[in-house]
């Protein structure tokens, strides 16, 4: 008895209804493929391709998404846009020549401009993480370099220094400062020579950094000494206070703000030493004392009318 097949039909989703039930809007089972009547249950329509992603996962969280089969993401970043095929090296006898080479190697598939680039990015990823910094950072430094790689003008420094001083931008421009110090301390490169680099990055890329003041630190420094927010609102008044009324003339922000949590807290009931904000703030204990000797004689001027003092200004150290 010869077998005969149906030919296959198209199902236009559309036009699908139940006969019985054309008002009912129809429920789709993903698994089965089939546009199920929500009425009486009459299948309608099966083998329904289904058109939502592909891949599965095999992994033992329920709830997690394993997308490692559709590769890794598009880095705009990159010439070559990352979407080369790596291949790793072998194991067997076939994977290499006779002098024990191999003979596939994933690093001819990418030219040494990317190679530069990727070695530049996880060395800012690793800065950043050290001093925990948000991805938003990570981007903006990873386009400043991309910017400096692309113009040459930097031909005989360092990747690392230019990484470091991207990294130092990409904090003043999105507001969230760091010191030289703690750019340094994370990285392997002198601060003269991030210094230098970032002047050359600011004349070659024709860009710009808002001016540093003692508030950009003060919120961060207070909280890393376990200050509450009314010493750190006192100390941040009395660094404005001092440089409009120009008590500290060539004192650098950093060094202002210092002098003004030490002073803040000197007139609290939580006091902190030189010690402890010179460990925090990355400025000398001798800067910090040269600091408040000019701040302390106007005193009466800079603390705010509602502060409580628990220490009057009188008894104040006097440096």
């Amino acid at each position: 008895m010869a077998s005969t097949s149906s030919p296959k039909t198209f199902v236009n989703l559309k036009q699908l209804q139940c006969p019985y039930h054309e008002w009912a809007t129809l429920i789709e089972d993903h698994h089965a493929g089939d546009m199920i009547c929500p009425e009486c249950g009459l299948v309608v329509g099966d083998r329904i391709v289904d058109v939502g992603s592909e891949w599965r996962t095999f992994s033992n969280e329920k709830d997690s998404k394993d997308n490692c089969r559709v590769g890794a993401s598009e880095n705009p970043l990159l010439d070559g846009t990352d979407l080369s095929t790596c291949i790793s090296v072998g194991t067997g006898s076939a994977s290499f020549d006779e002098s024990g080479r191999p003979l596939y190697s994933s690093r001819r598939q990418v030219n040494s401009s990317d190679r530069a680039l990727l070695s530049a990015f996880r060395e800012i990823a690793q800065m950043a993480d050290r001093l925990n910094l948000p991805k938003m950072i990570v981007d903006r430094a990873d386009t400043l370099f991309k910017k400096v790689h692309v113009t040459k003008s930097l031909k005989g420094r360092s990747n690392d220094a230019i990484a470091s001083a991207c990294l130092y931008i990409a904090c003043r421009q999105e507001n969230v400062p760091r010191t030289f110090k703690e750019i340094c301390a994370i990285s392997k490169i002198s601060k003269k020579e991030i210094g230098r680099v970032f002047k050359l990055i600011l004349k070659t890329l024709e860009t710009s950094v808002d001016l540093i003041t003692s508030g950009d630190f003060m919120s961060r420094f207070c909280s890393s000494l376990g200050l509450s927010a009314a010493i750190q609102r006192t100390a941040t008044q009395i660094a404005n206070r001092a440089v409009d009324l120009d008590i500290v003339p060539g004192r650098s922000p950093i060094s202002v703000a210092a002098a003004a949590i030490y002073m803040a807290s000197q007139a609290s009931a939580d006091k902190k030493n030189h010690k402890e904000i010179g460990d925090i703030s990355g400025v000398a204990e001798a800067t910090i004392k040269q600091s408040y000797r000019l701040m302390i004689p106007r005193a009466h001027d800079l603390f705010p009318e509602d502060f409580n003092f628990a220490c009057p200004i009188e008894q104040l150290p006097q440096q």
